[in-house]
């Protein structure tokens, strides 16, 4: 049990020492998000009312509204980024390096995603507490009460990235990958509109995409862990996704079974 606790140990404080070096990726992590919540939140703060659910007349500031969607994204970008560790590190040859270890693959993938997941949530919090600083009106309590909901969406991200890189096989690619999984992620889910307006306006399409999405089921978990509830239905739907993506991509990185083997990318 100690080799297995002093691997993950070792995994997560490298991935950690490696992040706090990158001073670009820790501004970057909370700039963006932020960029949203002042200048895009500013601008409709006063022109589109939100409401959760209807009655219509039950409105909530939009910055309020943006926070669980933006709590969603950071989440999701490093998620993406944890990911484009493991394909820089495959590409010299680290990851055969880590994966010829003693320990069973899916462990080592495990204690990977546990180490995004970490820095994930840390940035998470970071960017919480300059939205309160910005005067985002969220429960005080909320600190505490979101985090189960960061740990279990960001380890789902994590995963769905993971099952990313396993299907690119290059470091150049990654990048176009990222954002074709990151931009439809965040645009076509509720994290800057309740499903309800947009049915509204009669986008019933993009309505269906955004149920099938599971980002959105993130973001619904977050926002109601931010008031101290729990969302069982995006819960489960979280968890699920999370369970399944990461078989696939322990499969994956099976040489015997799995796309790398196949194509000879270990």
């Amino acid at each position: 049990m100690i080799r297995w606790l002093r691997a993950l140990d070792a995994v997560v404080r490298r991935d950690t020492l490696r992040f706090f070096k990158q001073t670009s990726r820790l501004v970057s992590a909370v700039v963006r998000p932020a960029l949203w919540l002042l200048v895009f939140a500013a601008g409709f703060q006063n022109v589109l009312g939100v409401s959760i659910t209807p009655p219509y007349e039950t409105y909530i500031p939009y910055d309020v509204y943006m926070a669980p969607g933006l709590l969603g994204m950071v989440l999701l970008f490093q998620g993406m980024q944890s990911s484009l560790s493991l394909v820089f590190d495959r590409e010299l040859g680290l990851l055969r390096l880590l994966l010829t270890s003693p320990f069973p693959r899916s462990y080592l993938l495990f204690v990977k995603l546990v180490a995004g997941t970490i820095l994930g949530v840390l940035q998470a919090l970071v960017f919480l507490g300059v939205a309160r600083l910005a005067g985002v009106d969220l429960p005080n309590a909320a600190f505490i009460t979101v985090i189960p909901a960061l740990i279990i969406g960001g380890f789902t991200l994590a995963s769905l990235g993971l099952l990313l890189s396993v299907y690119v096989k290059r470091l150049e690619n990654y990048a176009g990958a990222m954002n074709f999984v990151i931009f439809p992620s965040f645009f076509f889910s509720t994290a800057l509109y309740p499903l309800w307006k947009i049915a509204e306006s009669g986008a019933l399409w993009i309505v269906y995409i955004a149920q099938l999405n599971p980002f959105t089921s993130v973001v619904e978990m977050i926002r109601f862990a931010l008031y101290g509830q729990v969302a069982w239905q995006a819960l489960a739907i979280t968890v699920l996704v999370g369970i399944i993506a990461f078989m696939i991509a322990a499969r994956g990185y099976d040489p015997q079974r799995g796309m790398l083997g196949r194509k000879g990318q270990e």
